[in-house]
């Protein structure tokens, strides 16, 4: 099973595959079934979210000393790294909806 930031990864290289033109590239274990955009960024959000939920999980962990201080530093950075990729996505989806808007028909 990939590591969320794998899975993090891979929504951004296929987003960077549609923005382009491309075919999106899969991994070895992946297929595409009939999966669509909607998905991927539902996918990518909770991703997130539960990368989210660890980081506070192991905040309030470390708070408490139970927790070494790098795990802590690794897993807020992590979710601050989701939540930026979650932010771009939003922010390029709501620019194609306003390059669709603008189009003559």
């Amino acid at each position: 099973m990939p590591s969320p930031s794998q899975n993090i990864t891979n929504v951004l290289n296929a987003y960077e595959d549609a923005a382009k033109g491309r075919k999106p590239s899969m991994g070895p274990s992946e297929t595409v079934s009939g999966g669509d955009f909607a998905s991927l960024v539902k996918d990518a959000i909770s991703e997130a979210k539960k990368i989210g939920e660890q980081s506070e999980q192991l905040t309030i962990a470390g708070i408490t000393d139970s927790a070494d201080i790098s795990q802590v530093i690794t897993a807020v950075a992590e979710a601050e790294v989701a939540i930026q990729t979650v932010v771009s996505i939003r922010d390029k989806i709501i620019e194609a909806y306003k390059d669709i808007i603008r189009m003559p028909m």
